[in-house]
């Protein structure tokens, strides 16, 4: 499905309620599928969310969880300790580009089967459940986090729980302390020191019931509208200040942006502000927080503002090169960005080239980023169903706003 967005001289301030955390949900389905005790509201009605809670239902050997790169990781370890169980993981054809070798190394080191069907280090792979000879891994600590959050899940289930010691320089650890935190609220004790995680055994556990808060990656969104408005605001519900998601530091990032955000009564509203120094560089370190980092270029390019984003070396190994993604997308617009390996440089901008198709290489995130614009220009978003990954809700939320979506 492809749209097109009619360039709009502002949007109309609304009230929207966001679907619940993609990466809070799917941490809570894998510790509810170990423990039925636990009930989930709130759940995310992404895609990878259904994905996941079938995959976990599943009776079947072969599990195909599609684009869903939370899944894979996750299930991975999951299916590694269910013994007796066979397991043939496998995913689309990007997926099976994406690696997976240093978690399949980390769940080899406590003795865990694990065999590649195809290429050396990528799915699918083929599983089967034992128990664990040891209690200890180390993995290298500067991966995705999702390979430490995988392990961390499934700790507690094991005879003896978990020591997992992280080598070099921690990537993410926002991500690391949410899947800590969950665990916490669920009853089950660890501890995150000097780049050690400890994680205690758990047979059962008491029940319990956990609301799962609202996606701040797809706030994000609405960030990068308010501040392409024009004195407008809007509203999202249902956030709270102490988040457990390293993406909530949009409320920091944004006010350099023109916009400031109120937190009352578990909702949050963005208001439009002025820019502060809008001659001077966005210089941000998003090593914590690398999934808003499309939806900051794209705001920094629509308001003619310079940015320099490091921190981003694990974009690459994304749903597609993210980096590259952007920087041939808001090259067509008429950009001038620079990237490397690490990082992303975008020059100032005083014009934007306007009827541009937005291709979004089967990525959620570059369909939304880059539909702000449409305060700027009108455009084209090719393949534009593929939100529905994470936020299936999307579009008609910005029609709400009166985006003119065709």
């Amino acid at each position: 499905m492809n749209l097109k967005l009619d360039h709009i001289s502002n949007i109309k301030s609304n009230t929207l309620q966001i679907t619940g955390s993609k990466s809070e949900t799917n941490r809570l389905l894998i510790l509810q599928s170990l423990y039925p005790q636990i009930e989930i509201e709130n759940i995310s009605n992404s895609d990878d969310s259904q994905l996941m809670q079938a995959a976990l239902a599943s009776k079947d050997e072969v599990v195909d969880i599609h684009h869903a790169g939370t899944a894979m990781r996750f299930l991975t370890a999951y299916f590694a300790v269910k013994k007796g169980r066979k397991t043939i993981l496998t995913g689309s054809k990007r997926m099976q580009e994406r690696p997976i070798k240093i978690l399949v190394d980390a769940l080899r080191q406590l003795g865990c089967e694990i065999n590649y069907e195809k290429d050396e280090g990528f799915p699918p792979i083929k599983i089967l459940g034992k128990d664990p000879i040891t209690n200890k891994v180390s993995l290298a600590a500067n991966v995705s986090s999702q390979y430490i959050s995988a392990l961390m899940l499934i700790a507690s289930s094991l005879p003896e729980g978990l020591e997992i010691k992280l080598e070099g320089k921690v990537t993410s650890v926002p991500y690391i302390k949410m899947t800590l935190s969950l665990l916490k609220d669920v009853g089950i004790s660890g501890s995150f020191e000097n780049n050690v995680i400890r994680i205690k055994p758990v047979k059962v556990l008491s029940s319990k019931n956990i609301v799962v808060e609202s996606d701040w990656s797809s706030a994000s969104y609405f960030y990068s509208i308010v501040a392409l408005s024009d004195n407008k605001s809007v509203t999202l519900g249902s956030y709270k200040k102490n988040s457990y998601q390293g993406d909530s530091s949009l409320a920091d990032i944004y006010k350099k942006l023109g916009v400031e955000t109120t937190f009352q009564n578990n909702e949050i509203t963005l208001t439009k502000t002025s820019v502060s120094n809008q001659s001077e560089v966005l210089k941000l370190d998003l090593s914590n927080s690398p999934d808003i980092a499309q939806t900051i270029a794209v705001t920094c390019f629509g308001l003619g503002k310079g940015c320099y984003l490091t921190g981003l070396h694990t974009l690459k190994i994304k749903e597609t090169d993210r980096l590259e993604a952007l920087k041939t997308e808001i090259e067509k617009l008429g950009g001038e960005v620079v990237i490397t390996e690490n990082s992303l440089r975008l020059s100032p901008s005083v014009s934007i080239t306007s009827d541009i198709a937005i291709d979004t290489y089967h990525d959620h995130r570059m369909a939304m980023a880059f539909a702000p614009l449409a305060l700027r220009t009108a455009l084209y978003i090719n393949d534009a169903d593929v939100v529905s990954k994470s936020y299936p809700d999307f579009w008609n939320d910005l029609k709400k706003l009166d985006f003119k979506v065709l």
